[in-house]
């Protein structure tokens, strides 16, 4: 991504993808791992996934792929959510060909780019992970634009290349007979984690937006 960045919107719109700021996860310090409580399912990785967006100074060529995850786990206690845990693959980046229409761009060399130093440093750093730490109900007093109805406000640490900072946002999860389905959308700052490419100085020098995007689509069958 030459011009670009990861574009996670100017990750996980933010000059903006198209994203709202009442979407932009809170962002805090690192915090306790919730207890898993209950029965603990194990994530089916073929059914889960990671989706990606971002896009370049004020939103122009937005890019979109997505992030396969390796491994990971829900606990739900009497059909509610108690904790989880997944590790994300990054190095299986891929990026949609349909979002690089240039006749002079390869979803192929943006991949490349994300994947090395300027943006995840995929051979150092290769997976992501995410904990749980806290889950508490959806009230009407939220708002959310990127997802819809959902009933979980949930909270955990996120861990990119070597920070670990805890975001806080809107989930919708179905607990059932068969298994837990869990869906989000929200947009984090890639810069609280230190990737910075094309997004250092003032933010009329910036040339690919500080936002990201990221879709989380999580499965697990009992």
């Amino acid at each position: 991504m030459r011009k670009l960045f990861f574009a996670l919107p100017a990750l996980f719109l933010l000059a903006s993808c198209g994203g709202s700021s009442t979407d932009s996860a809170k962002t805090t310090t690192e915090q306790t791992a919730a207890a898993q409580k209950g029965e603990t399912l194990t994530l089916d990785t073929t059914g889960t996934s990671v989706d990606w967006k971002a896009t370049h100074k004020g939103g122009l060529a937005p890019r979109w792929g997505k992030i396969s995850v390796n491994s990971g786990s829900i606990s739900v206690d009497k059909d509610s959510l108690t904790g989880g845990e997944f590790i994300v693959n990054l190095g299986s980046l891929k990026v949609d060909p349909a979002s690089v229409t240039e006749k002079d761009k390869k979803a192929s060399d943006l991949e490349g780019h994300l994947k090395s130093p300027d943006f995840f440093d995929v051979a150092k750093y290769p997976t992501a992970k995410f904990v749980i730490t806290k889950v508490e109900p959806f009230t009407g007093t939220q708002t959310s634009n990127l997802l819809t109805d959902p009933n979980y406000l949930i909270s955990g640490n996120l861990t990119l290349k070597d920070s670990t900072l805890n975001i806080t946002f809107p989930a919708k999860v179905d607990v059932s007979a068969a298994g837990v389905s869990a869906t989000a959308k929200f947009v984090i700052d890639r810069s609280a984690w230190g990737i910075n490419y094309k997004a250092e100085g003032s933010p009329e020098n910036w040339m690919i937006s500080k936002d990201v995007e990221i879709g989380l689509n999580l499965k697990a069958k009992k």
